[in-house]
């Protein structure tokens, strides 16, 4: 019956047919890796409270009309509920009698968006149920008042579990439900029943890099419902395409999961034809939605072809509707500032607005839940059932003298009450006490990088935060030492040993202001020499070539910065800069003439006969590693992430100047590849190759390894004879010289496996096809722990005031006084405040706080003259990415935090090792900056081949959490759930951060039903606002009892233009005095021009009024900015936006300071002026009244972190050394 076609298509406008199925080159058979393990989310995770209330309005409910009986089902946090016809059909309608809606589905699971047969005999619904995966359900339907579960009570009385599996699925009114789909890894939506009842037609959502999957139509088979019938079992993945995406011009068939527009609001217009609606979007045009963004479409799917029934312009068009006799079509649009139900007589053509009372929502954005809740057409079509502005309307229609249907009357509301009863996760929390760890001298560093080994695998070189340290492998006892430097306050990097020694190593010297110098140093001498005759750049991977003479080969790569898009140029990178050294980038090669014995530092060697080497060396790939594999220098090995080759150097360039190259090794979605060349006459092949994809370390044979089948550890494509040699990860794999050891790092511990100790696996690892032997193999991997030390800043700041003011015991004491203090720490505006008050600061804790302080003789003094005191500000969504820029420059976007006022980041989507290193700098006052803390990388469930990880078990949930824990110690308490499509992995994942003192910040937003199961679940916030901006009593009492935090991120919202396009329009920012001090001006300048949207078109002013009805009856909120450019100031606009939604000043500098330190588990340390705490602060000018005007927030005159106190206009230290200022690269012409 039906061609499974793709875009075979008939536009009204263009008249043109395609053959053509965009998809067809496509297979979804890569995603999940593994199977799930079996998870049952109502049964295999607690839910030990249970909430009880009782609401007359609801958010964003898809409710359906019975065709024959009227009754009217909707869906309520994530439970159906039923109301009868008589709510809305009865005499004296419009009393304010409030009918009662009566569950019909509760329980655990997430049930949505019901949907009746066309002979009303059964109900389908979306439901979370068992497997943790959105699916398609079908239960019988017998009517309101035999359905009704009201009677019942989802008490936690032993009996409700202790009763067996019929017994809850009982109570929940889900005994007789049937699955119609069986979706694994893609989730399927807005199911509707075709007109025979027999099939049903969803959309279904395929992910691709992007974890928002977009719509396709697919038709599944409708199971047997009856008492009698057994349940059949359906196979994953079944059901047959019918309606697919269109690709953009040019986009290979390839690229077809990547797209991320598809049909949606699919419905049935007869047998053999549906109608939904699609965005429009084409690449490079803005979403306009008073032009419109949505339209609606029918395909014929007998046919293909496709027409346009209603256009995007104006206002768009979408949630289309189809009367009960098929001739009148309801849909939803923008006119002006309001959101119009309008009616489309599809025999004439007329369109009649009939309401424009809607709620103004999402329609102009795309969303996986549709632009606009569903609604239905009662039995007569004498009107439509639709909710809008928290309540149920009943909106009258009449047919005209043309037999159209027009309004026929005002709408009225169905008043009705429900009692809701949901079943809560303990909120996930954890207290980290930084006092101790930040107030010692001395910290561990955990995040380790760089790993390089020495030729028999006896001692390893590697960065750690900006210092190059050695290690000897295999002795526990043996604190890993400093390699000598010439500049001992500066940062390296890229350390290697020199070959034939184990004691030179050769690295990378960075210097804000010269940029890279290379390095040799003698560990056994202490000694260290500089390479000259290198000019003026980026360089990284420098490597010697092997030889018996001290005259070497050099080779090195020079770069013009990261791979960098969006706000950022193309050369030069986010820290280092764009207008210094940036061209020809590449592979340059040298020779130089090693020293005897001990570096003498004050020699040179020069490199001589330095050139450029055209080569495929890619210089924006981020771990490229390089050796030269034979005596003469000749062949230089080059190790990317997913491409090791050889060049021939000796060859010499054709007549394009390009040097032969030969690929040996490839890997597919592969993070590290690094391999143990071999030589073949005279060409290299693989002696063995090792590999990082999905985070963990994998070793194949040389004889498995072929350049054209590319490197993978998917079970079932997994390369011959694979075995996995990490339990929980690993990162920066290496060899030794003589290529008998693989090592890696795993946070401040170093892996290692004797290639030998492999054939005790062999059995093992060829019979285990799922993890590759691991099970055996991790009995004979060695695990060595690396202590590095640095001093904390606190120890610095007491060692610096000790040197500025020798014999003073008080020397590092500061007292700021006359100040205005809101110290934030009692939640009350009249408690916190104090009136000509002083704070004495010793050793970078508070001692004391109050109007009677004594300020002891020698400590340092700042007259505040009245001016505000606060905490210092935690930025709770704050995203940066110099962190991933190769060299370890100082950071212009941590200055400006600071600049600012934000002495606290916390960056929700991180690199689980760069984001600690950085970290690292900062603490060891490498480079200024805030308290950095992070989630690490997100974890990750979308089709992207080098962020994808399994969580299909409870050891795959543990383990994605301890590779985060690992690399940052005490100061990782965090990770990020970033649109987790399955509800079982979510919570497995929940379950084992419990377990490890660890925070849950997932990625809320765009798909309503999986934000309201984080806040079920027991999540610790929710990052970004709902995508319903306004919020009725159904989900705000949800929210404000659940324990859950809110950081709704007003500059980037769902439903509506964001705020920062409000701070670009307004405020004049590239001529900002303190931005053109701190920021690229690069940056501010493509901040220039703005797009112009009347104030309606923001939705992030809903979303503030919702927050603020939420924060007046207990919900905790925090501001942050998500590092929207320009940073600093942006994050004082969200405190506005805040503010602007009825916030007061004093909640929205408690969502800056206390709340979000309470959320994190760091209210012991930090988050409000109070003694005991560090000394974190922002001390304003004379004249700013805080609580007064909330938008003098960004003019503050000092910042304190730590004790150490900063000029915030410039940076420049005020104490305890006085006119300290950074160097920092030359980042603006």
């Amino acid at each position: 019956m039906y061609q499974l076609l793709g875009s075979d298509h008939t536009r009204e406008d263009d008249g043109a047919h395609l053959n053509d199925d965009p998809a067809s080159e496509w297979r979804d058979d890569v995603y999940p890796y593994r199977p799930s393990e079996p998870w049952d989310i109502s049964t295999d995770f607690p839910y030990p409270r249970l909430l009880h209330y009782e609401v007359s309005e609801g958010t964003w409910l898809r409710l359906d009309v019975h065709p024959l009986t009227g009754d009217v089902v909707f869906d309520m946090v994530g439970d159906l509920y039923c109301l009868p016809a008589l709510s809305y059909h009865f005499e004296g309608y419009g009393s304010q009698e409030l009918a009662r809606a009566v569950p019909i589905l509760r329980g655990v699971p997430f049930d949505s968006e019901p949907h009746f047969s066309p002979s009303g005999d059964k109900l389908l619904f979306t439901s979370d149920a068992e497997l943790g995966f959105e699916n398609i359900w079908v239960m019988p339907w017998t009517g309101c008042e035999s359905m009704d579960l009201g009677r019942q009570s989802l008490e936690l009385e032993t009996s409700y579990f202790a009763g067996g599996k019929n017994r809850r699925l009982l109570s929940e009114g889900r005994l007789n439900a049937r699955r119609a789909t069986n979706e694994t890894y893609n989730y399927v939506t807005e199911a509707r029943f075709h007109p025979s009842s027999d099939k049903i037609i969803a959309v279904k959502r395929h992910y691709g890099k992007i974890s928002i999957g977009a719509g396709e139509g697919w038709v599944f088979d409708v199971p047997s419902v009856t008492d009698s019938a057994p349940e059949t079992p359906i196979s994953a993945g079944s059901g047959a395409r019918v309606v697919t995406k269109d690709l953009p011009p040019g986009w290979p068939k390839a690229d077809y999961p990547e797209h991320f527009i598809g049909p949606e609001e699919i419905i049935w217009a007869g047998y053999d034809k549906v109608i939904f609606a699609k965005n429009t979007w084409t690449a490079g045009s803005i979403q306009d939605i008073h032009k419109g963004i949505y339209a609606i479409y029918s395909k014929n799917l007998t046919s293909g072809e496709v027409n346009t029934v209603v256009d995007a312009f104006p206002g768009g068009a979408s949630r289309p509707t189809l009367s009960q006799d098929g001739r009148s079509l309801a849909f939803v649009r923008r006119d002006r500032d309001t959101q119009v139900l309008v009616v489309k007589d599809l025999e004439t053509g007329t369109i009649h607005h009939v309401w424009n009372g809607l709620t103004v929502l999402v329609s102009m954005v795309g969303t996986p839940i549709g632009t606009y809740p569903s609604f239905a057409f009662t039995p007569s079509n004498d009107g439509i059932i639709i909710w809008a502005t928290g309540n149920i309307y009943f909106v009258p229609l009449v047919q005209n003298r043309y037999g159209e249907r027009v309004a026929g009357g005002e709408p009225r509301s169905i008043p009705f009450k429900a009692q809701i009863e949901k079943r809560l996760a303990e909120t996930l929390h954890h207290d980290t006490d930084l006092l101790p760890l930040e107030t010692k001298d001395e910290q561990h560093l955990y995040a380790l990088k760089e790993l390089s080994v020495n030729h028999g695998g006896t001692r390893a070189v590697f960065q750690a935060a900006g210092v190059s340290y050695v290690q000897t492998v295999g002795d526990d006892s043996s604190r890993a030492h400093r390699v000598p430097v010439l500049y001992p306050d500066e940062a390296y990097y890229s350390p290697s040993f020199v070959p034939g020694y184990d004691d030179l190593v050769i690295h990378a010297h960075w210097s804000n202001a010269k940029f890279t110098t290379l390095e040799i140093a003698n560990v056994s001498s202490q000694s260290a020499i500089m390479l000259s005759g290198v000019p003026k750049g980026r360089y990284y991977a420098p490597t010697l070539s092997q030889a018996t003479s001290t005259i070497r080969r050099l080779a090195f790569v020079k770069t013009s910065g990261d791979k960098i898009s969006g706000f950022l140029p193309a050369s030069g990178d986010v820290l280092t800069g764009s207008i210094v050294a940036t061209s020809r980038p590449g592979l340059y090669i040298g020779e130089v003439t090693l020293p005897h014995g001990h570096c003498d530092a004050t020699r040179q060697i020069a490199v001589e006969e330095l050139r450029f080497v055209r080569s495929d060396v890619d210089t924006t790939d981020p771990l490229v590693s390089m050796q030269f594999v034979d005596s003469g220098g000749c062949a230089l090995l080059v190790q990317q992430s997913q491409r090791v080759f050889t060049i021939d150097l000796c060859a010499g360039p054709d007549v394009f100047g390009n040097y032969p190259h030969e690929t040996i090794a490839a890997g597919r979605g592969t993070e590290e590849l690094v391999v143990v060349p071999r030589t073949a006459g005279e060409n290299y092949t693989v002696d063995k190759a090792a590999f990082v994809h999905s985070y963990n370390v994998y070793l194949a044979d040389g004889g498995d390894v072929s350049p054209d089948e590319p490197l993978w550890s998917r079970p079932g494509n997994a390369t011959k004879g694979l075995a996995r040699l990490s339990v929980d990860g690993g990162h920066d794999v290496a060899f030794s010289g003589d290529g008998k050891k693989i090592l890696w790092l795993l946070g401040p511990h170093l892996h290692w496996l004797d290639h030998s100790d492999l054939n005790r696996c062999s059995r093992e690892i060829k019979k285990d096809q799922n993890t590759f032997g691991v099970d055996c193999i991790k009995d004979y991997v060695k695990v060595q722990d690396v202590t590095v030390h640095y001093t904390t800043d606190i120890g610095r700041l007491k060692q610096d005031a000790k040197a500025a003011y020798p014999g003073n015991s008080n020397a590092a004491v500061v007292a700021i006084y006359n100040a205005t203090i809101l110290s934030m720490e009692h939640g009350d505006e009249g408690s916190d405040l104090i009136y000509e008050g002083t704070i004495l600061v010793r050793d970078g804790v508070i001692e004391a706080v109050g109007n009677d302080v004594v300020i002891p003789l020698g400590a340092a003094r700042i007259d505040a003259h009245g001016g505000y005191v606060v905490p210092g500000f935690i930025d709770a969504h704050a995203h940066w990415i110099g962190h991933e820029t190769r060299y370890p420059a100082a950071s212009w976007e941590h200055q400006t935090f600071l600049a600012y006022g934000v002495t606290t980041v916390h960056n929700p989507s991180s690199h689980s090792v760069l984001g600690f290193v950085e970290r690292g700098r900062i603490e060891s006052g490498l480079m200024v900056g805030p308290r950095v803390f992070h989630t690490g990388r997100i974890i990750y469930t979308a089709s992207h081949p080098q962020f994808y990880q399994d969580v299909s078990s409870e050891a795959e949930a543990r383990s994605a959490l301890a590779r985060i824990k690992a690399e940052g110690g005490p100061a990782s308490f965090s990770y990020k759930n970033y649109n987790i499509q399955s509800r079982a992995a979510r919570q497995r994942l929940l379950k084992q951060a419990r377990n490890m003192s660890m925070l849950c910040m997932p990625e809320g937003g765009s798909i309503f039903n999986w934000d309201l199961t984080y806040i079920l679940d027991g999540m610790t916030t929710l990052e970004h606002n709902l995508p319903v901006p306004v919020l009725y009593e159904d989900v705000r009492t949800l929210f404000e009892m659940s324990g859950t935090a809110s950081t709704p991120t007003h500059i980037v919202t769902y439903g509506g233009g964001a705020g920062e396009e409000l701070v670009w329009r307004y405020y004049d920012v590239p001529n900002d005095p303190k931005l053109r001090e701190f920021t690229r001006h690069d940056i501010l300048e493509r901040l220039s021009e703005s797009m112009a949207r009347p104030m309606n078109s923001y939705g992030l002013f809903n979303v503030s009024e919702s927050v603020a009805k939420m924060v007046n009856r207990g919900l905790r909120v925090h501001i942050g900015a998500h590092g929207e450019p320009p940073l600093g100031l942006n994050y004082h606009a969200e405190m506005f936006f805040a503010y602007a939604g009825g916030m007061t000043s004093y909640q929205v500098l408690q969502a800056a300071t206390a709340s979000p330190a309470r959320t994190f588990g760091l209210w012991g340390s930090l988050g409000s002026v109070t003694p005991g705490k560090l000394a974190d602060m922002v001390i304003y000018p004379p004249g700013v009244d805080l609580l007064a005007d909330i938008t003098r927030t960004k003019d503050l005159k000092y910042v304190m972190r730590g004790g150490r106190i900063w000029d915030a206009d410039t940076i420049t230290e005020v104490w305890p050394v006085k006119g300290r200022r950074q160097v920092m690269p030359p980042l603006n012409p």
